[in-house]
C-alpha cells in the first residue's frame, strides 16, 4: 500500500505529458506486476486504511476498472464496510466519485450512502464533510443535503479560507444554496481575498452563479481587489472577470471605468471573441465611460469593423444590438447588417429567430429614436392594449385610484410605437402641480403638458445591490424620454412590500416630485 499511495502522490504532480510517459514506464516495470499481484492476494488481510488508500491509488493510477485488483478491492470494501472510519468513507467517496457504474461500484455506493446517512451527524471535520457534499451530488435526497448542511454549520466557526472555497465548491455540485453556509464562507473569503489566485476568484464568481446567490459584499471586495490590482493582470483575465459580474449582473463600476482606459489607449488585444464579450458586458450593464464615451465607442466601433470580414451575421447583429443599446449607433456595421442577405439569414434559423427579430427590431428603433436628426414628435400615437391589469400590478392600480380619485385620471396598459409599453401615463400641467384628466390631456397642445410614464419593473432588471437600470431599460428610458415622457422607474418587488398607505405616498411623491426623475444609485437595502 505504501509503495502505491507513494507512486500516486509522485505522479500527480506531473504535468499531463510527463504522466502519460510516466504511466507507460510504470505499467511496463516487471516490479509492478509483482505488486498488483501481492495487492490482490493480501487485499482481505489489509487494514481499513491500506484498503481505501489502495483502491484509491489504483484507480487514479489508471488501472482499468475491469481488472480482477479493482474489482476485488471494490468487493472487499463491500464486506468491510460497516468497519471504515470517517477518514476511510471520505476517501472511499472521492474514488467512488471518479469511476464508472459497474455492478460492484453500485452495490458499494448504496451502501456507502445507507452509512453516510448514520455517520453524518458525528462527523466533525469539514473537509471530511465537504468530500461527502460532492460525493452524494445533486441527486442525493433533500433530507442528507440538510443533515450534510447541519453537520458543517455546527463547525463553521472552525473554518479556513481553503475550506470556504472548497465548501462552496461542494454546494455547487450538491445543487443545494445553503446561505447561512455561504454567508459564512463569503465572509471568509473577504477576509482573505488578498493574495487569492486568478482561478479561485473566478471559480467563487461561477459558483455564485450557479447557486443562484447574491451577495453584493462578496461581489464588491472582489471587484475592489481586482481593481486595485489591475496593473498586475493581463487584460484577458479582467474580461474574464468582467464576463463573470455581467453573468451575475453585477455592476463593477470602477473597474469597468479602469478597463475602458486601457481600451482607449490600446485596443490591439480585442480579438473577436473578446470584442464580442466587452460590448455584451458594457451594454447589458449599461456602463458609458465618462469624460470619454465617444473615444471609447469610437475605439469600438474601429475594432468592429475590422472582423466585418470575417464575423457572421448573428454575432453582428449582437454587437450591433449592443453599442444600440449603449446608445451609438455603428454605421458601417449597420449597413452590413441590414443587406438583404444578412436579414434574410438571420430570421431563417428557427432555434434564434424570436430572439434576432427582437434585437433587429431594437436596432431599428435605436435608428430612428437615437438619430441626431430625431425630434420630439408633436403627437405620440397610442393605443390602450386591455382595461385589466395584470396581478402584479394590482396595487399600483389602487394607489392611483386613491390618489388621483377617478380611473379617468391615468390610463394603463399604454401601446406606443417601437413595440414599447407603459405600465401607466399620467398627464400633468407644464408647472407640475395638477394632474389632467386623459380627455383633457388631448385637447392641450404638447408644448403645455407633461407625460408621466410610469414603469413597474422586476429587482433583475436592475444591477445587483444597485437601482442603476440594466442595458435593456436604460435604453427604453432613454426611447421613452426622446417620445416626450418623463419617465418613473419603481421596483415592483419593494412596491408590493408597502402598505397601502405608503404604496399611495409613495406614488404622490413621485408625481408632484420634480426631482422624481433624478435616479440615484442607491443599494437596495438602503
Amino acid at each position: 500500500t505504501n509503495c502505491l499511495t507513494t507512486v500516486w502522490r509522485l505522479f500527480k504532480n506531473l504535468s499531463e505529458d510527463q504522466q502519460r510517459y510516466e504511466k507507460q514506464l510504470i505499467f511496463e516495470h516487471p516490479a509492478f506486476a509483482k505488486l498488483c499481484q501481492q495487492l490482490l492476494r493480501n487485499s482481505r488481510r489489509m487494514t481499513r486504511g491500506d484498503l481505501v488508500f489502495s483502491l484509491h491509488a489504483a484507480v487514479n493510477l489508471g488501472i482499468p476498472q475491469n481488472t480482477l485488483l479493482v474489482q476485488a478491492l471494490l468487493r472487499v470494501c463491500q464486506e468491510k464496510l460497516n468497519q471504515l472510519d470517517n477518514r476511510c468513507i471520505s476517501v472511499l467517496a472521492t474514488t467512488l466519485a471518479g469511476m464508472d457504474q459497474d455492478k460492484n461500484v453500485s452495490a458499494l455506493q448504496a451502501g456507502l450512502q445507507l452509512l453516510v446517512e448514520q455517520r453524518v451527524p458525528s462527523i466533525k471535520d469539514i473537509f471530511i464533510l465537504q468530500n461527502l457534499m460532492k460525493y452524494v451530488g445533486k441527486d442525493a435526497p433533500v433530507f442528507l443535503k440538510k443533515k450534510l448542511e447541519m453537520a458543517v454549520l455546527k463547525e463553521i466557526d472552525h473554518l479556513t479560507f481553503p475550506n470556504a472555497l472548497r465548501l462552496v465548491l461542494a454546494l455547487v455540485a450538491m445543487n443545494y444554496c445553503s446561505i447561512p453556509i455561504l454567508n459564512a464562507c463569503s465572509k471568509k473569503i473577504q477576509e482573505n481575498i488578498h493574495g487569492a489566485p486568478f482561478r479561485q476568484l473566478i471559480l467563487i464568481l461561477e459558483a455564485c452563479h450557479s447557486l443562484q446567490y447574491r451577495n453584493v459584499k462578496l461581489f464588491s471586495a472582489l471587484a475592489d481587489y481586482v481593481n486595485s490590482t489591475a496593473c498586475l493582470w493581463d487584460e484577458r483575465q479582467i474580461i474574464v472577470f468582467l464576463s463573470a459580474f455581467e453573468t451575475l449582473g453585477f455592476h463593477p463600476g470602477e473597474l469597468m471605468g479602469i478597463f475602458a482606459e486601457k481600451v482607449t489607449e490600446d485596443a490591439e488585444f480585442l480579438n473577436l471573441k473578446n470584442l464580442l464579450i466587452v460590448l455584451r458586458v458594457y451594454s447589458r450593464l449599461n456602463y458609458v465611460p465618462k469624460g470619454q464615451k465617444d473615444l471609447f465607442f469610437e475605439t469600438l466601433d474601429n475594432c468592429l469593423n475590422k472582423y466585418l470580414t470575417q464575423i457572421s451575421d448573428t454575432e453582428l447583429l449582437k454587437a450591433v444590438y449592443s453599442l444600440c443599446i449603449l446608445g451609438y449607433l455603428p454605421h458601417r456595421s449597420l449597413e452590413e447588417l441590414l443587406q438583404k442577405d444578412s436579414r434574410d439569414e438571420l430570421l431563417s434559423d428557427d432555434l434564434y429567430k424570436e430572439q434576432s427579430e427582437m434585437m433587429l427590431c431594437c436596432v431599428k428603433a435605436c435608428m430612428e429614436l437615437d438619430s441626431p436628426s430625431f425630434t420630439k414628435p408633436a403627437f405620440v400615437l397610442t393605443e390602450n392594449l386591455s382595461s385589466s391589469v395584470s396581478p402584479s400590478l394590482r396595487k399600483a392600480r389602487e394607489a392611483l385610484l386613491e390618489l388621483l380619485g377617478d380611473e379617468n385620471m391615468f390610463r394603463q396598459n399604454v401601446q406606443l410605437p417601437y413595440k414599447y409599453h407603459i405600465d401607466f401615463e399620467i398627464t400633468m400641467d407644464s408647472d407640475r402641480k395638477k394632474v389632467l384628466p386623459v380627455a383633457a390631456a388631448d385637447d392641450h397642445a404638447d408644448s403645455s403638458i407633461q407625460r408621466l410614464a410610469f414603469l413597474f419593473v422586476p429587482l433583475s432588471a436592475f444591477c445587483v445591490g444597485t437601482t442603476h437600470p440594466q442595458g435593456k431599460l436604460a435604453m427604453k428610458k432613454r426611447h421613452l424620454n426622446k417620445l416626450g415622457y418623463d419617465v418613473i422607474l419603481v421596483q415592483n418587488k419593494k412596491f408590493q412590500e408597502m402598505t397601502n398607505e405608503d404604496a399611495v405616498e409613495f406614488l404622490r411623491g413621485k408625481i408632484y416630485s420634480e426631482n422624481a426623475f433624478s435616479f440615484s444609485e442607491v443599494t437596495v437595502q438602503q
